[in-house]
């Protein structure tokens, strides 16, 4: 939806996209990365990352860590495009939802990194329905949300609770300003479900802030 918006905003021929697979990449994703790309017409390149990713877990010879490695490989694709982005005079185009920003399930310079946020006050939901309103490919808005940073991981699964359930929780509680428990009653649902997509807000503020800096007290 993003390369849509870019096409838009500025037109093809100033847009340009980067499929990255790994070996942990649905075939669909890649597939579709293509099919877009082309359908769009926009200039793209396609680059495997998992030589340099394994060069890099060669040097370091740390123990295999599923999240620390997922995390590395949204960090690999996001230096590639930056060396792109430097080396055209390009600007990076981000891809984060406002669901997504919340409650900080992206990677910390990795795909939260980017120079502007085009869908980043929409939640996961507006996402589906400006998709098919821009003509998205059905089979792409039907996808399970995913970033293949392992075998079989989807977003839902990961997080612990559907979109179409955190987006309702998100929008009372940072829009609305509601209680936990009258969020709960509201939806349906326990206080602990409620209080665990809060509390991933809270624990995941440092990802959307510039670092902590000691100010200077002027005596």
């Amino acid at each position: 939806m993003v390369a849509y918006l870019a096409c838009e905003a500025l037109g093809k021929d100033k847009v340009f996209g980067i499929i990255m697979p790994s070996t942990t990449t649905p075939t669909d994703d890649k597939i579709h990365g293509t099919k877009i790309a082309q359908g769009l017409g926009i200039d793209y390149k396609e680059i495997a990352i998992d030589s340099v990713l394994n060069e890099f877990l060669s040097v370091t010879q740390l123990e295999d860590n599923i999240q620390a490695i997922g995390n590395l490989k949204a960090r690999i694709r996001m230096s590639i495009i930056y060396y792109y982005a430097n080396s055209r005079n390009y600007l990076v185009c981000g891809t984060g939802n406002k669901s997504e920003i919340l409650i900080g399930y992206f990677t910390k310079h990795g795909d939260g990194a980017c120079d502007m946020e085009p869908i980043g006050d929409l939640y996961k939901t507006d996402v589906y329905k400006l998709s098919k309103f821009l003509d998205v490919p059905q089979e792409i808005i039907d996808k399970p949300p995913r970033a293949g940073l392992w075998n079989n991981q989807t977003d839902e699964d990961e997080i612990g609770m559907s979109y179409d359930l955190i987006d309702q929780i998100l929008y009372h509680y940072t829009e609305k300003d509601e209680e936990i428990e009258k969020i709960a009653d509201r939806l349906g649902i326990s206080a602990d479900d409620v209080d665990m997509i809060i509390n991933k807000i809270i624990r995941n503020k440092h990802k959307s802030k510039v670092p902590e800096s000691p100010q200077k007290t002027i005596l």
